[in-house]
């Protein structure tokens, strides 16, 4: 049974990062998109590789929605030349709107907001409140440590197995939207231990 993926969200940096395979793999993302007619939904940003990503997907003749604060706008860090652009008041509704937008929500290479962004979203999966995939593109093992600590979670306790596997994880965007496309909710409440009687 494969999984119906429309309007898929990117949270990424508002820096490019000082690899340059950062910035590519943001590009063929976005060109990616484009080619099957997914819709990009991200935070509006005209900066780092969520420009980048963003440029790629209109290039391409994609279609782009971003969601961003006001106070964003007012630093001018807003594009321009989106299919759509929605401004709201805060952080907190814009992380709200991009979640009810999308279908599925992939991780590039970021800093504090990305990974603000990436572990609201899993929880709220943990918590059932959403069942679409969450994955990461692991460009030059950016997200390695991060995967050693999502693992290091169950080995001590505090996240079961089955959440664990919420996150899904590929080196290429091809790969990433196959597993999307083949995805199946596998989770259990955040209070149970499976392996507890």
């Amino acid at each position: 049974m494969e999984n119906k993926v429309q309007n898929i969200c990117v949270f990424c940096g508002s820096r490019t990062g000082n690899k340059v395979v950062f910035e590519q793999i943001a590009w063929d993302l976005g060109k990616l998109l484009a080619k099957k007619n997914h819709t990009l939904v991200y935070g509006a940003g005209n900066v780092g590789l969520m420009g980048v990503i963003a440029d790629s997907v209109l290039e391409n003749g994609g279609k782009v929605t971003g969601v961003i604060p006001n106070f964003l706008v007012e630093k001018e860090v807003a594009h321009k030349g989106l299919t759509e652009i929605i401004t709201v008041d805060s952080m907190h509704e814009r992380k709200q709107i991009m979640a009810e937008k999308s279908d599925a929500f992939i991780a590039l290479p970021g800093g504090f907001g990305t990974m603000d962004e990436l572990c609201e979203i899993l929880t709220w999966s943990q918590l059932d409140l959403h069942n679409c995939p969450i994955g990461l593109i692991n460009t030059d093992g950016y997200f390695d440590l991060l995967i050693q600590f999502f693992d290091k979670m169950v080995e001590d306790g505090f996240l079961n197995k089955v959440n664990r596997s919420l996150i899904l994880v590929d080196k290429t965007p091809e790969g990433l939207l196959e597993q999307f496309d083949h995805y199946i909710p596998n989770k259990m409440g955040k209070w149970f231990d499976g392996e507890k009687s």
